[in-house]
């Protein structure tokens, strides 16, 4: 994670910068493209991601909220107590501050979406346990 977001106009070529997850994050492997990263108070953090169908990221949240954009293919998204809900291309979910949820691609389907997420003390993201399989879908 970088300390801060570019200090100037940066470009960020398709498909350049494409990572694995970091490890133990989801229940399997998926591919991410950094767009910001930050450690700055109140900056913002961006990323696109790249999920194979049936990947889904762990219990987390995020302590100023996220905002996912549905870039292609079918997904899933469900809030602590919550029932899942399908998403697809074109839409847009809001997780409220400190509300705990997962995403992840449909069963059947690959997913990919666009998070921005902004920094409180340090960090955008909380991450917690394993999603339980009597809670998947």
């Amino acid at each position: 994670m970088d300390a801060a977001c570019p200090s100037a106009m940066t470009v960020w070529q398709a498909g350049k910068g494409i990572v694995a997850a970091p490890a133990g994050v989801s229940s399997n492997l998926f591919l991410v493209q950094m767009i910001l990263s930050s450690r700055t108070e109140g900056e913002m953090t961006a990323m696109r991601a790249f999920l194979d169908p049936g990947v889904i990221t762990h219990w987390h949240s995020h302590p100023r909220g996220q905002l996912l954009f549905v870039l292609d293919g079918v997904g899933m998204v469900q809030r602590e107590s919550g029932k899942v809900i399908e998403v697809r291309t074109g839409d847009s979910i809001w997780f409220a501050p400190d509300e705990v949820h997962w995403h992840g691609a449909a069963p059947a389907s690959p997913f990919g979406y666009l998070s921005v997420q902004p920094v409180k003390d340090g960090t955008a993201v909380h991450w917690y346990g394993k999603v339980e399989r009597e809670k998947q879908p």
